[in-house]
């Protein structure tokens, strides 16, 4: 044993006795395995801080500057102080927490849509392209055939009169213009949501949910207790993605169906920093743009510690 350990080159020769040899750092070699990935993801990496993280940068510094004579000119917090103050902020912010409630019932849709198919319904294949396609429609189009749609002489309206249920000018009144539009971006966007939870799937242990059938559990309890902490991360990276999709990408439909009328029931955050570019406010709109990313971050944030806590009690 003793000649054993000595004919190791990497024990020191020269430890005092009653003391621990330090181990001998080993320095890291640079070969084409350990530094072909790196120059892979360079590309990606430099085209993000390019055209991503240095552009926040600059609107951020941007956000503490003023606007028209003010132009360039460090104003400290002004703006966010403004911000504040302007009854367009309020509705938006109010209106965020409609959208919030409203992520659950896409992730529900597309989830639930997305076990059916799993599970091979008939017809499985045909619902799979059906569910799919609004999401190639460009959202000024689905905007213009729901304008009409839901107008208030339009086939829903007539729908409702034939049935006996009374008319509803659903872009026309503020407690139904932003619901209404936030149903239509449900229906046009949750077939991306669907082909994630389809990708999830194909992760599912086949092992478990044999056992669940041959354990006579119902579908119910199947999806309850088999699919679900299955697809723990699955759940959580929808979840995330459907929030920062409602509040980053309903500008087209809004900007088509109710101009974030009527008044300001319909305003989300994204619009009401076109809104306010458009009036010559650039600094003021950088100022809406970083509580804009600073609100997906912590509800992000949120969202995932409380679905992973959930999905962990499951």
């Amino acid at each position: 044993m003793t000649a054993l350990l000595g004919s190791r080159s990497d024990v020191p020769t020269d430890v005092r006795p009653g003391t621990t040899p330090v181990p001998r750092r080993r320095r890291r070699r640079f070969t084409v395995e350990s530094t072909a990935p790196l120059l892979l993801v360079f590309p990606a990496i430099a085209i993000l801080l390019v055209f991503r993280v240095y552009p926040l940068i600059l609107g951020v510094n941007f956000s503490f500057t003023g606007d028209q004579e003010l132009n360039g000119v460090f104003i400290g917090l002004d703006n966010y102080v403004t911000l504040m103050n302007d009854v367009r902020f309020h509705a938006a912010a109010r209106n965020v927490i409609v959208v919030l409630l409203f992520v659950p019932i896409e992730v529900f849709v597309a989830g639930i849509l997305a076990t059916f198919i799993f599970l091979k319904v008939p017809g499985h294949r045909f619902y799979r392209s059906v569910y799919f396609l609004p999401v190639v429609l460009s959202p000024i189009i689905i905007g213009a055939i729901f304008n009409i749609v839901l107008a208030a002489n339009g086939p829903l309206n007539e729908l409702n009169r034939a049935v006996g249920l009374p008319i509803v000018d659903w872009l026309g009144q503020s407690n139904s213009a932003l619901p209404s539009v936030l149903g239509v971006h449900i229906w046009a966007t949750f077939g991306m949501a669907l082909v994630i939870f389809l990708a999830g799937f194909s992760t599912v242990d086949q092992e478990l949910l044999d056992a669940a059938r041959i354990d006579g559990a119902t579908l119910p309890q199947t999806i309850w207790y088999v699919v679900i902490p299955e697809l723990s991360q699955t759940i959580q990276f929808v979840f995330v993605t459907t929030t920062i999709g409602m509040l980053t990408g309903l500008f087209g439909l809004l900007y088509t169906m109710t101009a974030g009328g009527p008044g300001a029931a319909s305003y989300l955050p994204e619009f009401l920093i076109w809104k306010l570019n458009g009036e010559a406010k650039p600094a003021l709109a950088s100022a809406a743009s970083v509580v804009l990313l600073l609100l997906i971050l912590v509800i992000g944030l949120l969202q995932i510690r409380v679905l992973r806590r959930a999905t962990k009690e499951v």
